[in-house]
């Protein structure tokens, strides 16, 4: 076997039960996954090129190996009752499962038929290909191949190839039911499309193009179409398969974060904060789930300007850092833990301060009424913050605030920091689809209460 390529890469609350939802599942969960890793799985694929490969080849993909969350599959296109003119291959491609989702970590595989383009800036020596079912969905998407929490309105920016000199831009559209010889009923599938762009080969039109894939969570993709930019189609479909669909998780997006996208919000508390302070939040940077959203007063008496970061994982929606230059005359209680010198205990100088608050996440991923998370001794949350504590989903409520009406999935938090009353209480959070924050409760153990408002 001659090696392609091996990259590497380093107020009335109510639950509603909905069929065909699940919650994530554990990294080391081979089963309930976009690509499972199962005991003994095997897929069998049917592609063709309208114009370089017509004739139907078929390949048979099996799981080799795994290693925690690592995994081998390895395909052939020998004894699959392929005829003449077929596409003969064999190989084998890495995988492993990270918090950011499905990533491809190497390959190796006999080389493209002569007649292909090459996808390299020379002939010779040539890491890349499209002549198969894999490699078209690996195709400039490789970290990651599929980015999770796979939620409405998701984007993320990638490269692929044997240089990773092929670049995408991938979206989640709509989940539809595809029909496809593993399943002729129907399944229930969701679509990522994907703007494919190579530039620098000998064959970069072809390398360049639009491709959808339709995945089947428990399964995987079940059908691959790539338009390349000069009129060529690569299609491939799942003709068999032993494992069978799973529910997918929830996509029912609760903290989306759009490039350009902006928040308003107006902060009171009715001790320490009576004259509205209102800020606006735009997220200004937003790639494969890492987002920088800055902050800028509107009016009140707070004047501030900074910048938070988050990262959207499967381990959750996560505060990773904060910066803000802050001017007032409002005074507020002292915060906690005594551990930090003065210079580094954190204030509450803005809504999202108050969201953070505690410990991460703020919101788990695929959220769910019953989800209970809890700070952490020894955590680097708890040596930040010095709090205590726990946070619960406790359903979805319908609440209005001046930006409207909606129903919000609502958080409760009981928060502990030691010795430091406006530190302690109960804080409650609301969170619309599609939306974001809308509102924010926080009942201060000093007695006095804040209230966060969204605006728009």
């Amino acid at each position: 076997m001659t090696r392609l390529a091996r990259g590497f890469v380093a107020a009335l609350l109510f639950v509603l039960a909905l069929p065909a939802i699940a919650a994530a599942a554990p990294l080391t969960d081979n089963d309930n996954q976009w690509l499972p890793s199962s005991d003994g799985a095997t897929w069998t694929y049917q592609w063709s090129d309208d114009t370089y490969a017509p004739a139907l080849t078929r390949e048979q993909y099996k799981l080799d190996s795994r290693t925690g969350t690592a995994f081998k599959l390895t395909w052939t296109t020998q004894d699959q009752g392929n005829q003449e003119g077929h596409v003969a291959a064999a190989g084998e491609i890495d995988f492993n499962r990270t918090d950011s989702g499905l990533v491809n970590t190497s390959w190796a595989s006999t080389p493209p038929p002569s007649e292909f383009p090459v996808l390299c800036a020379q002939a010779s020596r040539c890491g890349n290909s499209l002549a198969g079912t894999w490699f078209m969905v690996i195709w400039g998407t490789r970290s990651p191949v599929l980015q999770e929490p796979l939620l409405r309105g998701t984007e993320w920016s990638t490269t692929g190839g044997a240089d990773s000199d092929v670049s995408s831009q991938n979206r989640l559209l709509e989940t539809e039911i595809v029909k496809v010889p593993a399943f002729p009923d129907g399944v229930a599938a969701v679509k990522v499309e994907s703007d494919v762009t190579q530039a620098g080969a000998l064959g970069d039109p072809y390398g360049s193009g639009v491709r959808t894939v339709w995945w089947v969570h428990g399964v995987g993709p079940v059908r691959v179409l790539f338009r390349h930019t000069r009129g060529e189609t690569t299609q491939s479909e799942l003709i068999s398969t032993n494992l069978a669909p799973r529910p997918a998780p929830d996509p029912t997006n609760y903290l989306p974060v759009k490039s350009g996208q902006t928040a308003v919000f107006r902060w009171t508390n009715d001790e320490h904060l009576k004259r509205p302070s209102v800020q606006r939040f735009t997220a200004a940077a937003v790639d494969r789930g890492s987002a920088r959203i800055d902050v800028a007063s509107r009016s009140g008496p707070i004047k501030v300007a900074g910048s938070y970061l988050y990262a959207n994982r499967l381990s959750g929606f996560t505060g990773l850092a904060s910066s803000t230059q802050v001017a007032t005359k409002v005074k507020f209680p002292a915060l906690g833990p005594r551990t930090q010198p003065r210079s580094r205990r954190r204030h509450f100088n803005t809504p999202y301060d108050l969201m953070n608050y505690g410990f991460n996440p703020v919101l788990p991923a695929y959220p769910k009424p019953g989800d209970y998370w809890k700070s952490e001794a020894g955590s680097r949350d708890f040596s930040v913050y010095g709090v205590e504590g726990w946070s619960k989903i406790r359903g979805v409520q319908t609440i209005r605030t001046p930006a409207g009406r909606f129903k919000a999935l609502l958080v409760e938090s009981r928060l502990t920091q030691k010795g430091f009353p406006f530190g302690s209480g109960k804080r409650l959070m609301w969170f619309a689809p599609s939306k974001g924050l809308v509102r924010l409760d926080f009942r201060h153990r000093d007695g006095s209460v804040s209230r966060v408002e969204r605006l728009r």
